[in-house]
């Protein structure tokens, strides 16, 4: 006989405060990825043409407000169940495995932005170097393409390792015979094996990021070092450029381990301990790492920047607009 597990139960309160963070997470996520995603649509549709800093930055934009929304969707599927079962729903499963394929798209695509830094900022003195940092200049929008392609066959795979497997047999086996803890274990290994798959295909373009990471880092090092020798000016470009460049790539790297740690240690907790309040503390993280980077990536672009300035100051101009009009409709006519 299958051995039950106990299952930890969640308080309504706590369910309450889980649902009014995952609605704040995905308020700001989706507000600041689409704050991206429309700064760069809008300039398309006045056939202005994009950079590729642009071009990445859209990807990831629309990239981050796909998977905001599939963390929203985990957030009100575990809210819905009042124990967690065993096995997973097919929606569940569903939800998880889309996250685990956008979340390496994620993943590709900040690795693009990574080697665009590079090449852009970096000042390679080797032949090769300088070849192959202008062939990556030249070649982001292929690039992109490549990345979603390989995301395209990630989730075809993944997608027939889901749904070629008989989810609804364990069912019946819970009936019919003993087989239920073979089936069980069978459905846990499938996926395993699909969590795995999208973690070992995440370790190439881990390691092309860290590398490019790297590279920049010794050039701010190299630069600061040949600015200690010249005469400082006020306002250096290169070493500003530099800043921006490894803010934005120190920040994306700590909050995708962050990230990752907490979609690895849900796993276990899942599907083996059944602790429904720690899945929803590493949803919660999972949910609050791409809104901290969106915010990083606003402040260290220029059009973005300006672009946010210019709202403010209309948003400003109009609530004082509403608080004239309010005054005045206050005042009493003397004549």
């Amino acid at each position: 006989m299958l051995p039950l597990t106990p299952f930890v139960t969640v308080s309504y309160e706590a369910k309450k405060v889980f649902l009014c963070l995952s609605v704040l997470e995905f308020a700001v996520g989706i507000l600041a990825n689409a704050f991206i995603f429309s700064v760069n649509v809008r300039d398309v549709l006045r056939r202005q043409p994009l950079s590729n800093c642009d071009l990445v930055l859209l990807s990831i934009s629309l990239n981050r407000l796909f998977l905001h929304a599939l963390l929203f969707l985990d957030a009100i599927q575990l809210i819905s169940f009042q124990q967690m079962e065993e096995p997973l729903s097919v929606s569940y499963q569903t939800i998880i495995m889309l996250w685990m394929v956008t979340h390496q798209a994620g993943l590709c695509l900040a690795t693009c932005l990574s080697l665009l830094y590079c090449s852009k900022i970096v000042r390679f003195s080797h032949a090769f170097l300088l070849r192959l940092a202008s062939w990556t200049s030249r070649k982001i929008s292929r690039m992109l393409l490549g990345t979603f392609l390989f995301t395209s066959v990630c989730t075809a795979f993944c997608s027939w390792e889901f749904f070629t497997r008989p989810h609804f047999m364990v069912t019946t086996t819970l009936l019919m015979n003993n087989n239920t803890e073979f089936n069980l274990q069978r459905e846990k290994l499938s996926f395993f094996h699909a969590f795995l798959f999208c973690s070992l295909g995440s370790i190439p373009p881990f390691l092309c990021f860290l590398v490019s990471s790297g590279v920049l880092i010794i050039s701010l090092w190299q630069h600061l070092r040949t600015m200690r020798a010249r005469t400082r000016n006020a306002r250096d470009p290169s070493l500003e450029a530099h800043v921006t460049a490894l803010k934005s790539l120190v920040s994306f790297l700590c909050l995708y381990v962050v990230a990752l740690c907490a979609a690895l240690l849900s796993v276990p907790l899942l599907m083996l301990w059944h602790n429904k309040r720690g899945v929803m503390v590493c949803v919660g993280i999972m949910a609050a790492c791409p809104s901290g980077h969106a915010a990083v990536l606003i402040s260290g672009n220029a059009k973005l920047r300006r672009a946010l300035h210019a709202i403010l100051l209309w948003a400003q101009s109009s609530l004082k607009v509403m608080a004239d009009h309010k005054g005045h409709a206050r005042t009493p006519d003397l004549c």
